[in-house]
C-alpha cells in the first residue's frame, strides 16, 4: 500500500511542477481563435514578473484578419505586442506549435518598450481576457478610430 501512495504522490507532484515553466521565449502556440482566423498563432516574446500583476507574458499574434480602415487592403494581419496575464493565456492556448527560441524583432521590441514606459508611469496595464477577445476588442477600437500607437 505504501508503494501505491508514493507513486500517487509522485504523479501529483509531476503535474503541479509541469505548468511552472510552460511558457518560454520563442514558442509558437495555437490558440482558441476567432472563426475567420483558424491559422492564426501567437508567439511568446518576453516573460516578466511584477508584484502588482504577477507574471506578464508578452506575445505577438500573426495570421489575423482585423478590419483596419487605414490599411491599403482594409485589414491588418499582425499585432506586434500584446501584454497578457498568464491566467488569460492559459485559457487561450491549445497546443504548442513550435519552439524556435527566436528572439523578438525590433518592431516587437518597439511595442514592448512603449508599453513598458507607459506601464512604469501607471498609464498601461495588461490584458486579463482570452486572446480572441483581445483581438475583437482591439478591432472595434481600430474601426472606431479610438486606437493610438
Amino acid at each position: 500500500m505504501k508503494l501505491y501512495t508514493f507513486i500517487a504522490i509522485l504523479f501529483l507532484l509531476s503535474f503541479s511542477c509541469a505548468k511552472k515553466d510552460q511558457y518560454s521565449v520563442g514558442q509558437q502556440w495555437n490558440y482558441k481563435t476567432r472563426p475567420t482566423e483558424k491559422s492564426s498563432t501567437l508567439t511568446i516574446l518576453k516573460i516578466e514578473e511584477y508584484p502588482e500583476t504577477g507574471k506578464v507574458i508578452h506575445i505577438s499574434i500573426s495570421s489575423l484578419k482585423i478590419k483596419n480602415p487605414a490599411s491599403p487592403t482594409g485589414f491588418a494581419e499582425y499585432f506586434s505586442h500584446i501584454p497578457i496575464s498568464e491566467e488569460a493565456l492559459d485559457k487561450s492556448v491549445t497546443t504548442l506549435k513550435s519552439e524556435t527560441g527566436k528572439k523578438p524583432d525590433s518592431l516587437e521590441m518597439d511595442g514592448y518598450s512603449y508599453w513598458k514606459r507607459e506601464f512604469d508611469k501607471g498609464d498601461a496595464g495588461i490584458f486579463t481576457i482570452p486572446v480572441s477577445e483581445i483581438i475583437s476588442s482591439m478591432e472595434k477600437s481600430i474601426v472606431a478610430g479610438d486606437y493610438k500607437k
